[in-house]
């Protein structure tokens, strides 16, 4: 048995090709048959990684009954959220106007115009059949009722963000007190004992730290500073750490870090992996960058493509259970490494029981290895040669078992994020194979991705499909300006401006001064939503005003900064109140506060001083290099060489620069900040 979905590109989907439901995928077959036999529409969306999703499709899609009920009363459409955001946040934002709980699965019930009239999230399967029955009577017998309230809550879909939150771009000046204002916000809700914000269950939420870690830097606070590195610590301790492999699960269920749902994600690894990058750049502590070169070795090993793309995402489930690959009963690790065990054991919290539910054990660490070294005896070096060994050998142990499903589709916003990642951890570390990743795949994205102007967001077996989002744009933009810098291959910058023009003239919306999630003339939905708020990932709205503002720096051209301010503007009011939700907007915030520096370096030895200065995290700066003079890119026009003809640095603000310096010390010290 199998229906339409044998045909999808999507794991998520394929999936659920064999359920006894006739699922339809999202498109005019299945919109029009609504239409036409006068039925109520079942969306259900979801995707590969998520635990809940499996579990639905267990109880309720592969159940005969189930399936019955839903076939016969409904036109039953299935989503991968990931291939299609634009619906997904559509839905989304109806379920919660209904004042329900969004998350996923996300099944929603349209009328035949597809206004929404119902949802929720998952059903346990009696729950589930005595929904579908009675919405199916209540569509049999009080249609009008329903469409009724499906045209309220159409109308609520229409309003644009902008409306809704009392959003009006134009200039507004930016004070210190009120950034310092911001920072105060957060800080009060920053967990002081764990980390991470005061939230359970607990994400990683980068956006955060960065604006944290910035905002400590720029005003030369160490405490600040701290407040990031901390809570990066904890997650980088935490059980949502692979700690044998690297890479991060996307939340913990629980206050501190311990239990996660192990799904791990591209777009959490790429932001994290910066991050940490960061984080090592600015401390030079050794655990940051264990965690850079443990993330980069599992991207690279089990994540990327031979085309140099890399994939989505791995589930939280192996042979049916949530964590097993990842989890380790303590007689399993006694028998595997008995001399080791004691110090093992004190490391990562194990229990003979297990520290976790059915007796198993996540590796949780809560001491700094310094600590377990003394107590036995060892020094850091010789505890963290050990450790490497140890944590060697059960890798490959833990390899021999079932992997968890992986959703091979490349999505180009994703990619993005860890080519963004992968350029931090050169400019970190300086090994050049980082930097040679992250161009292939930039490389792969522009040639496979980028097809007749047109980006496209996801891509499986050989196929481009889907065209691109906001999100999928903006996220590529930005690592492409990263590319430049780290390249000096003006091919990057011209890429970006590229697909900046094209975000401009499809997605800007004139009439507010934001831009549309989706391309409002590549398909016609109910609604065209714009994306604000700076979640997991932060808003393609922000990313994509932060690019601007960059962009105009490296072209000279003001018509992206005029773009980029006026969005600023708009966003101030609602950024004051809510910076949790709006970090990445506040991250520009401070890049308009502290003129951004542009830094040009022309001459010989040119690459090696931009490298020199990127190694050290200098935040709100943008680099451009090149060895000869040029006219490749606006900002290294008329930038000379000593009279050697030896690289030069200038300093420059607004397009004035200071004088030229052929030290880094002194390019440093011309920098701003807010002390």
């Amino acid at each position: 048995m199998s229906n339409r979905l044998l045909q999808a590109q999507s794991p998520y989907l394929l999936q659920h090709a064999h359920n006894p439901v006739d699922w339809f995928p999202w498109g005019p077959e299945a919109l029009r048959k609504a239409e036409v036999e006068n039925k109520p529409i079942l969306v259900s969306i979801g995707y590969s990684a998520c635990h809940w999703c499996h579990v639905m499709e267990r109880e309720s899609f592969e159940d005969e009954i189930t399936a019955s009920l839903m076939n016969e009363h409904f036109v039953c459409i299935k989503i991968d959220r990931e291939e299609r955001p634009d619906i997904d946040n559509i839905y989304m934002d109806a379920v919660q106007a209904m004042g329900l709980q969004g998350g996923w699965p996300l099944n929603v019930f349209l009328m035949p115009n597809q206004k929404p009239f119902y949802g929720g999230t998952y059903f346990p399967n009696e729950q589930w059949k005595n929904l579908l029955a009675n919405i199916a009577d209540a569509f049999e017998k009080h249609e009008d009722q329903l469409a009724e309230s499906a045209e309220g809550f159409g109308n609520s879909l229409n309003r644009s963000e902008t409306e809704k939150y009392g959003i009006s771009a134009g200039r507004k000046l930016l004070e210190q007190d009120e950034l310092a204002e911001v920072m105060a916000k957060l800080s009060a809700q920053i967990d002081p004992e764990w980390g991470g914000m005061k939230r359970i269950p607990k994400f990683p939420m980068p956006a955060i730290w960065s604006f944290v870690l910035d905002y400590g830097l720029a005003t030369k606070n160490k405490t600040t500073q701290e407040k990031a590195l901390f809570t990066l610590r904890k997650i980088g301790m935490g059980g949502i750490y692979d700690h044998l492999r690297g890479g991060f699960a996307r939340y913990s269920v629980d206050g501190e870090w311990f239990a996660p749902h192990f799904e791990k994600m591209g777009y959490d690894n790429g932001q994290l992996l910066e991050l940490y990058a960061k984080a090592y750049q600015v401390s030079q502590d050794s655990f940051f960058l264990e965690k850079v070169l443990e993330t980069v070795a599992w991207l690279e090993a089990e994540m990327l493509t031979n085309e140099g793309g890399f994939q989505a995402a791995q589930d939280a489930d192996s042979e049916g259970v949530e964590g097993k690959f990842y989890t380790w009963t303590y007689s399993e690790l006694q028998e595997l490494i008995p001399d080791e065990m004691p110090w093992f054991e004190k490391l990562y919290n194990l229990k003979s029981g297990g520290n976790w539910e059915d007796g198993v054990n996540i590796l949780f660490q809560t001491k700094p290895y310094l600590e377990i070294a003394s107590e036995f005896g060892m020094t850091e070096g010789d505890f963290t040669t050990k450790l490497i060994e140890i944590k060697s050998k059960l890798l490959k142990i833990r390899n021999q078992r079932i992997f968890p499903g992986k959703d091979d589709k490349i999505l180009s916003g994703w990619n993005g994020l860890i080519a963004a990642g992968l350029i931090q951890s050169y400019f970190a570390t300086g090994q050049q194979s980082m930097l040679d990743l992250a161009l292939k795949n930039l490389g792969f994205l522009k040639e496979k991705l980028y097809l007749s102007g047109i980006l496209h967001r996801s891509y499986k077996n050989g196929k481009a499909y889907t065209p691109g989002f906001l999100e999928d744009y903006a996220q590529v933009i930005r690592a492409s300006l990263m590319g430049f810098e780290a390249s000096g291959d003006s091919t990057w910058l011209d890429f970006a401006k590229e697909l900046t023009d094209c975000c401009l003239k499809e997605f800007y919306d004139e009439s507010d001064g934001f831009f549309f999630f989706n391309n409002p003339a590549a398909e016609k939905l109910i609604a065209n939503k714009k994306e604000i708020f700076d979640n997991v990932i932060p808003s393609s709205n922000s990313v994509m005003a932060r690019n601007l503002h960059q962009i105009s720096l490296f072209t000279y051209e003001n018509k992206y900064q005029e773009v980029a301010t006026n969005m600023l503007g708009g966003m101030k009011d609602l950024i004051l109140k809510d910076p949790g939700f709006l970090s990445n907007w506040a991250s520009l915030f401070l890049e308009q506060l502290v003129p951004t520096a542009e830094i040009a370096i022309v001459g010989k030895g040119a690459k090696a001083m931009a490298m020199a200065l990127k190694k050290v995290y200098l935040p709100n700066t943008i680099v451009a290099f090149s060895e000869t003079l040029t006219e490749n890119a606006p900002i290294l026009s008329q930038k000379t060489p000593d009279s050697a003809g030896n690289a030069l640095i200038y300093v420059c603000f607004n397009r004035a620069c200071q004088r030229p310096v052929s030290k880094i010390e002194d390019a440093i010290s011309q920098l701003p900040s807010l002390a």
